[in-house]
């Protein structure tokens, strides 16, 4: 898969800008500010994926701007297609999406076309950080495989958020302990699917790691990936989410609801589970030095390439914001030897040295992007 070119403008400081990468290494530079990651952002965008910043559709448009559009040509081995994504004030939630002049009901529905794999500097901390992030890692990572998956966690975030609503209101007297079934019900079957499908990709996400962190590590230590359930005792095998796994949930739920009931809120279920990286037997989050959890998160980043390669037979485009600067120079060179072969974006302040065919450099001041 490869993007052939990119076209922004208003989208944030991004002015004017109409590049066509190269089919390897392209290197995006400049100050602080002047607008690298805007650009690495906005091709996030258009392969159906919230911002990786968090940013919201209000702060798309450029402060002093009417409107933001992206446009984005890509090929994978079947054929060529345009995505462009159009907002305007005063609806800025309103966004247009296209794929190949067709108009999407949502951004989402472009999952599944273009493919990338962006790695950030809060990525390195993926390993040592919050559940919630290995949790919604482990999320995207199913959603660029199965895309319809992405609106089953979203519809079981909204029953949960019902549930725990009405939690507060039967403490408070205003409902009754009996509403809690239909939330229940709904919650058993939903989470049986998302713990079914996390289990099953951590176990592929446990084969490419565990053998990259062999090369990383020199055979120093050993990786193993667990998915923890706060449900489920085994989920080897299992499939039925929807009869004999949904039953084995709505149990637990209704074995933790006076506990539930104390707290205000769902205290079981996949929104607590987590995904826990031993070192030769030892949690990293708890054990691991700073180095360590570092080449634990590098080495999942580029599994969730080398798995996406495999199940859609297409190599996604690698996006590197400003991550190398973070590494030393042995995981820079590892990064760099495991993503030769794909199409490449990285960021950095400075341009570097040219040190191999096939490279374009691309500079970034003042949101406008020329080829250098």
């Amino acid at each position: 898969m490869k993007i052939l070119s990119v076209r922004a403008d208003g989208f944030k400081n991004l002015k004017n800008v109409d590049i066509s990468p190269g089919e390897k290494t392209n290197i995006v530079f400049g100050e602080n500010a002047q607008g690298k990651t805007n650009l690495i952002e906005a091709v996030w965008i258009c392969s159906g994926v919230r911002s990786f910043r968090g940013t919201r559709d209000r702060s798309f448009i450029c402060l002093d701007g009417e409107r933001a559009e992206i446009e984005l040509e890509f090929e994978n081995s079947f054929r060529k297609q345009i995505v462009k994504i159009a907002s305007a004030r005063p609806a800025v939630r309103e966004k247009n999406v296209f794929l190949n002049g067709v108009k999407l009901r949502s951004v989402s529905k472009l999952f599944g076309q273009l493919n990338c794999v962006v790695f950030t500097p809060e990525d390195l901390e993926l390993a040592k950080g919050s559940p919630d992030n290995r949790r919604s890692f482990l999320d995207l990572c199913i959603s660029q495989i199965k895309n319809s998956y992405a609106e089953v966690v979203e519809k079981y975030e909204t029953v949960l958020q019902q549930r725990n609503s009405l939690l507060k209101n039967i403490i408070s007297g205003i409902s009754s302990k009996d509403e809690l079934e239909v939330w229940d019900m709904q919650l058993s079957k939903l989470g049986s699917y998302i713990s079914m499908l996390r289990y099953n990709y951590a176990k592929k996400l446990n084969l490419y790691a565990a053998e990259l962190y062999e090369k990383i590590s020199s055979g120093r230590e050993k990786l193993q990936l667990v998915y923890n359930s706060t449900v489920f005792d085994n989920l080897e095998g299992r499939e039925d989410f929807s009869g004999e796994m949904a039953e084995e949930y709505l149990k637990k739920l209704r074995q933790s609801c006076q506990d539930d009931l104390r707290s205000g809120f769902t205290q079981t279920g996949v929104h607590r589970d987590d995904l826990t990286a031993l070192l030769d037997g030892l949690n990293s989050r708890e054990f691991g030095s700073q180095g360590q959890n570092r080449s634990v998160a590098l080495v999942m980043k580029l599994s969730q390439a080398y798995i996406l390669s495999g199940e859609t037979k297409e190599e996604p485009v690698i996006l590197l914001d400003d991550v190398l600067s973070e590494l030393d120079q042995r995981r820079q060179d590892f990064v760099k030897s495991q993503i030769d072969g794909f199409q490449v974006f990285i960021t950095c302040c400075k341009r570097p040295e040219r040190t191999a065919g096939g490279q374009k450099f691309f500079e970034v001041k003042n949101g406008r992007v020329r080829e250098v």
